[in-house]
Protein backbone atom coordinates (compact mmCIF):
# COMPACT_ATOMS: atom_id res chain seq x y z
CA UNK A 1 0.00 0.00 0.00
CA UNK A 2 2.84 2.34 0.86
CA UNK A 3 4.46 1.79 -2.54
CA UNK A 4 1.16 2.49 -4.27
CA UNK A 5 0.82 5.76 -2.37
CA UNK A 6 4.24 6.75 -3.72
CA UNK A 7 2.86 6.16 -7.20
CA UNK A 8 -0.08 8.44 -6.38
CA UNK A 9 2.37 10.99 -4.98
CA UNK A 10 4.33 10.85 -8.21
CA UNK A 11 1.16 11.60 -10.21
CA UNK A 12 0.37 14.50 -7.89
CA UNK A 13 3.84 15.91 -8.43
CA UNK A 14 3.23 15.85 -12.19
CA UNK A 15 0.09 17.93 -11.66
CA UNK A 16 1.45 20.52 -9.25
CA UNK A 17 4.80 21.04 -10.95
CA UNK A 18 3.12 22.71 -13.91
CA UNK A 19 2.58 26.45 -14.02
CA UNK A 20 -0.92 26.02 -15.44
CA UNK A 21 -2.05 24.25 -12.25
CA UNK A 22 -1.24 27.33 -10.19
CA UNK A 23 -2.89 29.55 -12.80
CA UNK A 24 -6.03 27.43 -12.39
CA UNK A 25 -5.80 27.83 -8.63
CA UNK A 26 -5.41 31.58 -9.11
CA UNK A 27 -8.70 31.70 -11.03
CA UNK A 28 -10.50 29.73 -8.30
CA UNK A 29 -9.25 32.17 -5.67
CA UNK A 30 -9.41 35.37 -7.70
CA UNK A 31 -12.84 35.07 -9.31
CA UNK A 32 -14.89 35.13 -6.06
CA UNK A 33 -12.80 37.98 -4.71
CA UNK A 34 -13.33 40.07 -7.86
CA UNK A 35 -17.09 39.40 -7.85
CA UNK A 36 -17.46 40.25 -4.16
CA UNK A 37 -15.34 43.39 -4.35
CA UNK A 38 -17.25 44.49 -7.46
CA UNK A 39 -20.56 43.92 -5.67
CA UNK A 40 -19.32 45.87 -2.65
CA UNK A 41 -18.31 48.84 -4.79
CA UNK A 42 -21.51 48.95 -6.84
CA UNK A 43 -24.24 48.24 -4.29
CA UNK A 44 -25.28 48.71 -0.67
CA UNK A 45 -23.49 46.14 1.45
CA UNK A 46 -26.28 46.30 4.06
CA UNK A 47 -28.73 44.74 1.62
CA UNK A 48 -26.37 42.13 0.21
CA UNK A 49 -26.68 38.56 1.45
CA UNK A 50 -23.36 36.89 2.23
CA UNK A 51 -24.89 33.47 1.59
CA UNK A 52 -26.50 34.64 -1.64
CA UNK A 53 -23.17 35.93 -2.94
CA UNK A 54 -21.46 32.73 -1.88
CA UNK A 55 -24.03 30.70 -3.79
CA UNK A 56 -23.65 32.75 -6.98
CA UNK A 57 -19.86 32.60 -6.86
CA UNK A 58 -19.90 28.88 -6.11
CA UNK A 59 -21.92 28.22 -9.27
CA UNK A 60 -19.25 29.92 -11.39
CA UNK A 61 -16.43 28.34 -9.37
CA UNK A 62 -17.75 24.83 -9.98
CA UNK A 63 -17.92 25.41 -13.71
CA UNK A 64 -14.24 26.35 -13.62
CA UNK A 65 -13.35 23.45 -11.31
CA UNK A 66 -15.02 20.95 -13.64
CA UNK A 67 -13.29 22.40 -16.71
CA UNK A 68 -9.89 22.51 -15.00
CA UNK A 69 -10.22 18.96 -13.65
CA UNK A 70 -11.38 17.66 -17.02
CA UNK A 71 -8.23 19.15 -18.57
CA UNK A 72 -6.08 17.34 -15.99
CA UNK A 73 -8.04 14.07 -16.35
CA UNK A 74 -7.93 14.17 -20.14
CA UNK A 75 -4.19 14.71 -20.30
CA UNK A 76 -3.13 12.42 -17.47
CA UNK A 77 -3.32 9.38 -19.77
CA UNK A 78 -3.33 10.83 -23.29
CA UNK A 79 -0.46 13.14 -22.37
CA UNK A 80 1.73 10.18 -21.48
CA UNK A 81 1.43 8.94 -25.06
CA UNK A 82 1.93 12.40 -26.52
CA UNK A 83 5.15 12.95 -24.56
CA UNK A 84 6.27 9.31 -24.84
CA UNK A 85 6.57 8.95 -21.05
CA UNK A 86 4.15 6.03 -20.90
CA UNK A 87 7.05 3.67 -21.63
CA UNK A 88 8.87 4.90 -18.51
CA UNK A 89 5.86 3.94 -16.41
CA UNK A 90 5.50 0.51 -17.98
CA UNK A 91 9.08 -0.56 -17.27
CA UNK A 92 8.41 -0.15 -13.55
CA UNK A 93 7.02 -3.08 -11.51
CA UNK A 94 3.46 -1.76 -11.60
CA UNK A 95 0.41 -3.31 -13.20
CA UNK A 96 -1.51 -1.26 -15.71
CA UNK A 97 -4.46 -1.20 -13.31
CA UNK A 98 -2.30 0.33 -10.57
CA UNK A 99 -0.95 2.97 -12.96
CA UNK A 100 -4.43 3.94 -14.15
CA UNK A 101 -5.85 3.93 -10.60
CA UNK A 102 -3.07 6.22 -9.36
CA UNK A 103 -3.84 8.66 -12.15
CA UNK A 104 -7.54 8.58 -11.38
CA UNK A 105 -7.04 9.10 -7.65
CA UNK A 106 -4.63 11.99 -8.16
CA UNK A 107 -7.12 13.64 -10.51
CA UNK A 108 -9.93 13.35 -7.98
CA UNK A 109 -7.68 14.67 -5.22
CA UNK A 110 -6.98 17.69 -7.41
CA UNK A 111 -10.72 18.23 -7.86
CA UNK A 112 -11.27 17.92 -4.11
CA UNK A 113 -8.46 20.39 -3.44
CA UNK A 114 -9.98 23.01 -5.75
CA UNK A 115 -13.44 22.42 -4.25
CA UNK A 116 -12.22 22.95 -0.68
CA UNK A 117 -10.36 26.11 -1.74
CA UNK A 118 -13.47 27.42 -3.53
CA UNK A 119 -15.65 26.82 -0.47
CA UNK A 120 -13.17 28.49 1.88
CA UNK A 121 -12.58 31.51 -0.35
CA UNK A 122 -16.25 32.16 -1.17
CA UNK A 123 -17.21 31.82 2.48
CA UNK A 124 -14.43 33.95 3.94
CA UNK A 125 -14.49 36.78 1.39
CA UNK A 126 -18.25 37.30 1.57
CA UNK A 127 -18.52 37.22 5.33
CA UNK A 128 -15.51 39.49 5.57
CA UNK A 129 -17.04 42.06 3.20
CA UNK A 130 -20.76 41.75 3.95
CA UNK A 131 -20.80 40.37 7.49
CA UNK A 132 -22.92 37.63 9.03
CA UNK A 133 -25.66 39.76 10.55
CA UNK A 134 -27.42 40.31 7.21
CA UNK A 135 -29.52 37.19 6.76
CA UNK A 136 -30.73 38.09 3.27
CA UNK A 137 -32.47 35.42 1.22
CA UNK A 138 -33.04 31.94 2.60
CA UNK A 139 -31.35 29.65 0.11
CA UNK A 140 -33.07 26.58 1.47
CA UNK A 141 -36.49 27.98 0.53
CA UNK A 142 -39.23 25.71 1.78
CA UNK A 143 -36.88 22.81 2.36
CA UNK A 144 -36.36 23.72 6.00
CA UNK A 145 -32.60 24.02 5.56
CA UNK A 146 -30.41 26.75 6.95
CA UNK A 147 -28.21 28.63 4.51
CA UNK A 148 -25.17 26.74 5.76
CA UNK A 149 -26.86 23.36 5.29
CA UNK A 150 -28.00 24.40 1.82
CA UNK A 151 -24.46 25.31 0.75
CA UNK A 152 -22.99 22.09 2.14
CA UNK A 153 -25.54 20.07 0.16
CA UNK A 154 -24.92 22.24 -2.89
CA UNK A 155 -21.19 21.51 -2.78
CA UNK A 156 -21.76 17.80 -2.16
CA UNK A 157 -24.20 17.40 -5.06
CA UNK A 158 -22.06 19.48 -7.39
CA UNK A 159 -19.01 17.40 -6.53
CA UNK A 160 -20.90 14.19 -7.34
CA UNK A 161 -21.77 15.62 -10.77
CA UNK A 162 -18.13 16.64 -11.16
CA UNK A 163 -17.02 13.06 -10.50
CA UNK A 164 -19.24 11.75 -13.30
CA UNK A 165 -18.13 14.33 -15.87
CA UNK A 166 -14.44 13.96 -14.99
CA UNK A 167 -14.72 10.17 -15.08
CA UNK A 168 -16.19 10.49 -18.58
CA UNK A 169 -13.22 12.64 -19.62
CA UNK A 170 -10.84 10.12 -18.06
CA UNK A 171 -12.52 7.33 -20.02
CA UNK A 172 -12.23 9.23 -23.30
CA UNK A 173 -8.59 9.94 -22.60
CA UNK A 174 -7.87 6.27 -21.88
CA UNK A 175 -9.83 4.96 -24.84
CA UNK A 176 -8.74 7.35 -27.59
CA UNK A 177 -5.42 8.78 -26.34
CA UNK A 178 -6.61 12.20 -27.45
CA UNK A 179 -6.73 14.88 -24.78
CA UNK A 180 -8.39 17.35 -27.16
CA UNK A 181 -11.25 14.96 -27.92
CA UNK A 182 -11.69 14.08 -24.25
CA UNK A 183 -11.74 17.73 -23.16
CA UNK A 184 -14.12 18.78 -25.92
CA UNK A 185 -16.65 16.01 -25.29
CA UNK A 186 -16.50 16.42 -21.51
CA UNK A 187 -17.11 20.16 -21.68
CA UNK A 188 -19.94 19.51 -24.14
CA UNK A 189 -21.40 17.12 -21.57
CA UNK A 190 -21.20 19.90 -18.98
CA UNK A 191 -22.83 22.67 -21.01
CA UNK A 192 -25.23 20.61 -23.12
CA UNK A 193 -26.77 18.91 -20.10
CA UNK A 194 -29.47 21.51 -19.43
CA UNK A 195 -30.33 21.79 -23.14
CA UNK A 196 -30.72 18.04 -23.64
CA UNK A 197 -32.62 17.75 -20.36
CA UNK A 198 -35.06 20.43 -21.52
CA UNK A 199 -35.64 18.59 -24.79
CA UNK A 200 -36.09 15.18 -23.19
CA UNK A 201 -38.30 16.52 -20.40
CA UNK A 202 -41.13 17.10 -22.89
CA UNK A 203 -41.19 13.40 -23.76
CA UNK A 204 -43.45 10.97 -21.91
CA UNK A 205 -41.16 8.00 -22.63
CA UNK A 206 -39.95 6.12 -19.57
CA UNK A 207 -36.49 5.48 -21.00
CA UNK A 208 -35.53 9.16 -20.84
CA UNK A 209 -35.27 8.82 -17.06
CA UNK A 210 -32.16 6.70 -17.58
CA UNK A 211 -30.35 9.23 -19.78
CA UNK A 212 -27.28 10.65 -18.08
CA UNK A 213 -28.17 14.29 -18.77
CA UNK A 214 -31.35 14.01 -16.70
CA UNK A 215 -29.35 13.44 -13.52
CA UNK A 216 -26.31 15.68 -13.76
CA UNK A 217 -27.90 18.55 -11.80
CA UNK A 218 -28.58 17.01 -8.39
CA UNK A 219 -28.97 20.42 -6.77
CA UNK A 220 -32.62 20.47 -7.91
CA UNK A 221 -33.31 17.93 -5.16
CA UNK A 222 -32.21 20.28 -2.38
CA UNK A 223 -35.54 22.12 -2.29
CA UNK A 224 -37.65 19.61 -4.22
CA UNK A 225 -37.51 15.89 -3.29
CA UNK A 226 -39.00 14.97 -6.70
CA UNK A 227 -36.62 17.08 -8.77
CA UNK A 228 -37.47 19.92 -11.12
CA UNK A 229 -38.67 17.91 -14.15
CA UNK A 230 -42.46 17.90 -13.83
CA UNK A 231 -43.08 15.24 -16.50
CA UNK A 232 -40.61 12.87 -14.87
CA UNK A 233 -40.71 13.13 -11.07
CA UNK A 234 -37.75 11.20 -9.67
CA UNK A 235 -36.04 10.78 -6.33
CA UNK A 236 -32.50 11.59 -5.27
CA UNK A 237 -31.88 7.91 -4.65
CA UNK A 238 -32.92 7.00 -8.19
CA UNK A 239 -30.67 9.68 -9.69
CA UNK A 240 -27.73 8.52 -7.58
CA UNK A 241 -28.33 4.94 -8.68
CA UNK A 242 -28.35 5.97 -12.36
CA UNK A 243 -25.17 8.01 -11.90
CA UNK A 244 -23.54 5.06 -10.11
CA UNK A 245 -24.33 2.89 -13.12
CA UNK A 246 -22.69 5.34 -15.51
CA UNK A 247 -19.74 5.70 -13.11
CA UNK A 248 -19.16 1.95 -13.17
CA UNK A 249 -19.58 1.82 -16.95
CA UNK A 250 -17.12 4.65 -17.62
CA UNK A 251 -14.48 3.14 -15.33
CA UNK A 252 -14.99 -0.34 -16.75
CA UNK A 253 -14.35 0.97 -20.25
CA UNK A 254 -11.27 2.90 -19.08
CA UNK A 255 -9.68 -0.07 -17.38
CA UNK A 256 -10.61 -2.60 -20.08
CA UNK A 257 -9.24 -0.52 -22.96
CA UNK A 258 -6.09 0.55 -21.12
CA UNK A 259 -5.23 -3.00 -20.04
CA UNK A 260 -5.81 -4.61 -23.44
CA UNK A 261 -4.37 -1.98 -25.75
CA UNK A 262 -0.71 -2.08 -26.74
CA UNK A 263 0.18 0.97 -24.68
CA UNK A 264 3.90 0.49 -25.27
CA UNK A 265 3.57 1.09 -28.98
Amino acid sequence: MGKFMKLVQNENMKIYRRIRTWIMLGFIIGLPILISVGKLLTSDSNTTSSWGMMHIESVFSFILIIIFTVVIASETVAGEFTWGTIKLLLIRPWSRSAILLSKYISTMLFALFLTVIAFAVTYLINFALFGSSQAGEILGGFGGLSNGEFMLKFYLFQFISLIIIVTFGFMMSSAFRSSGLAIGLSISLLFAGSIVTGILASSDKKWVEYVLFMHLDLTTYINNPKGSISNHPMSLGFSLAVLAGYFILFNAISWTVFKKRDVAA
